[in-house]
């Protein structure tokens, strides 16, 4: 089931695992993207359906996908391997998974994700129920990030995530300073991206390879406490008139300069 321990400094954390969808503070359990404390209780959901949910949520606005995703029923004996769910293998795989994990269950998944994460972090602050973390943890998962971690209100829309968030560990604290106390205690660095003065350019920086990039709500972006906490500040140049592109995106860019300086190519 879906694992989330208390710790001392009030950290939460949500170990992904199969078969279990955790909704709390109130919202219903048929509209489990908006995902809260646990405490309302949890229900079982299939391999099947967890494959039916990344046909469905094919973009932000849910709306469903024109096109068949996937792969069929499995032709030919079945393979003798436990990784493989024997429903997936039965019905065919609908995920939005790559091809070297389909008909895999996502606990096998997980736990081969897990052999090869990167040693970098991604953190967002959450005052406002910012609706770019489902888009930060899918990027997280396509740059294989080690973590995500959410600072601040814990109930976050999921929908962006397209389901990525069950391959995903995810963290929970209540502040900043809960934050970089844990960052410390792990030997990782805290970096903001925002586009403050005095920034450093993330174009120009080596960013270490042990770290967290920290990104601020939509809006008023990094907090003062947040600024406070950081070892380092970097922007992101810009070109057009808009004064600032959203979290989910300079997110993506500040993984993929991680991603360029320190990662091999990606798997076959």
């Amino acid at each position: 089931m879906t694992d989330e321990r208390e710790g001392r400094d009030g950290t939460t954390d949500h170990h992904p695992d199969h078969g279990v969808r955790a909704v709390g503070g109130g919202t219903a359990v048929g509209d489990a993207t908006d995902v809260g404390d646990d405490r309302n209780g949890t229900r079982d959901v299939t391999e099947a359906e967890q494959a039916g949910d990344a046909d469905d949520l094919d973009d932000a606005s849910g709306a469903r996908d024109v096109g068949e995703v996937g792969v069929g029923p499995w032709e030919g004996p079945w393979p003798d391997d436990p990784r493989y769910d024997p429903e997936l293998l039965a019905n065919g795989d609908r995920r939005n998974v790559v091809d070297r994990y389909r008909y895999w269950r996502v606990s096998a998944i997980v736990a081969d994700l897990d052999t090869r994460r990167h040693d970098f972090h991604v953190a967002i602050e959450n005052w406002r129920h910012d609706l770019n973390i489902g888009t930060v943890v899918r990027t997280a998962n396509a740059f294989l990030a080690a973590a995500v971690h959410i600072v601040g209100r814990r109930r976050w829309n999921r929908r962006g995530a397209m389901v990525t968030d069950r391959y995903q560990h995810i963290h929970y604290h209540p502040d900043v300073a809960a934050l970089a106390r844990w960052a410390r205690s792990e030997g990782l660095v805290l970096i903001g991206v925002d586009n403050l003065p005095g920034a450093v350019p993330i174009e120009t920086v080596q960013l270490p390879r042990r770290c967290v990039l920290l990104f601020g709500q939509e809006g008023p972006g990094l907090s003062e406490q947040a600024r406070a906490h950081a070892s380092l500040i970097c922007s992101i140049a810009q070109y057009g008139s808009t004064r600032s592109i959203n979290a989910g995106v300079a997110s993506g860019i500040a993984m993929h300069t991680w991603i360029r300086q320190h990662a091999g190519p990606p798997p076959a």
